[in-house]
């Protein structure tokens, strides 16, 4: 595979879903000072110009982005709530839920963010590169049908696994969400769809709860299909290597999908606010080579790679880097911050015992459906 073959999905006009900054009153009425929402228009940035400053954007096929209709939206989210982000962002922002906020833009950069990764979809689809990756901006994998959720706003994944069943002819996709945070959204688009092999790899009681656990496996109609992998804190490279080569790959070559779907959170990686797994740049890449080998195996190599989430604003941008080599089979020479570090190689070794339970609990849940 030639570095041309992997595509590029960014447009500048995803930061208008400007999260601006929070504030926290404090029991006498007055307010610490403002900080940054989490995830920020700067994280975005900052990881465009590392890869376009790396060199290696010079070496990926870029596609432009365009609108979503409101017809492929709704492929997934209900009129109603279609309707209500609308609502909210021409009144000038606000809240979907707790966490999510828009602003004036972010309708807009919304249908950017999902039109974008359709077309990437459809340029992987078409055999116009081999794979590709998508910075998009809002995110979407907490989603739901009808709410925003988790920093959310429209579920890009469910709307292209969904495109490529409905439109493009596609008889079995597979999406991988390795997001620290489970794919909740996604899951629950899936969960009674046997066409489409949904498997996350997450931190174990984390957000949001009471999704996520190892005994989800779908509906009744497509049990084995929904494969969940609670990893405990501290997994790192090691334990997530251990789970792909124990779990996830063996089921995508048996599921044989046509196209792999990847929700790339890096909010996994070392010194991310929101997440405790301390994978490295290093970790990243080899994930992302991996399902890339596997795609080249079962499906020619069509592999979307979708943004999800990743909250720090000096590290995420390196792991996104990491993932982007790894599928487009090269490394920039930019190098990771957090390799070699001992507090990886401490935490690994510390969990190594639940690390491993984990990952066999998750195989002999999934037995019935896969073999072992």
């Amino acid at each position: 595979m030639t570095n041309a073959q992997t595509a590029y999905v960014f447009d500048e006009a995803f930061l208008g879903h400007d999260t601006g900054e929070r504030t926290q009153r404090l029991p006498d009425g007055s307010e610490l000072d403002p900080v940054e929402h989490p995830s920020n228009n700067r994280i975005t940035r900052r990881t465009h110009q590392l890869i376009a400053g790396s060199g290696l954007l010079d070496r990926l096929t870029r596609i432009p982005a365009r609108p979503a209709t409101i017809e492929e939206i709704r492929f997934f989210h209900t009129p109603g709530y279609i309707d209500h982000v609308r609502a909210v962002a021409a009144a000038g922002g606000g809240m979907l839920d707790d966490q999510t906020r828009v602003s004036e833009g972010s309708f807009e950069a919304a249908l950017l963010a999902a039109g974008g990764a359709i077309e990437l979809a459809d340029a992987v689809v078409d055999g116009r590169v081999r794979n590709g990756y998508g910075l998009l901006r809002p995110i979407g994998h907490h989603a739901m049908a009808d709410q925003g959720m988790g920093f959310c706003v429209f579920n890009n994944a469910a709307i292209v696994a969904r495109h490529l069943r409905r439109r493009r002819g596609i008889d079995r996709v597979a999406i991988v969400d390795w997001d620290v945070h489970h794919g909740n959204g996604t899951q629950s688009a899936v969960w009674d769809d046997p066409s489409v092999l949904f498997v996350s790899l997450h931190q174990e009681n984390w957000y949001p709860g009471g999704w996520g656990g190892v005994d989800d496996i779908g509906g009744a109609a497509a049990e084995g299909t929904t494969v969940n992998l609670p990893l405990p804190p501290g997994t790192g490279n090691t334990g997530y290597r251990l789970a792909f080569e124990r779990v996830v790959e063996p089921i995508l070559r048996r599921f044989e999908p046509e196209v792999v779907i990847v929700s790339a959170g890096q909010d996994g990686g070392m010194a991310d606010p929101l997440g405790r797994m301390l994978l490295t740049m290093a970790g990243f890449r080899e994930l992302a080579r991996r399902l890339q080998a596997v795609a080249e195996e079962v499906c020619g190599g069509r592999l979307i790679g979708l943004q999800e989430g990743g909250y720090s604003v000096s590290y995420t941008p390196f792991c996104t880097l990491g993932v982007v080599e790894g599928f487009a089979g090269a490394e920039s020479g930019i190098g990771d911050p957090w390799q070699g570090s001992s507090e990886v190689a401490q935490a690994e070794r510390e969990h190594h015992a639940r690390i491993d339970e984990a990952i066999e609990r998750a195989r002999a849940v999934q037995a019935p459906y896969w073999g072992p």
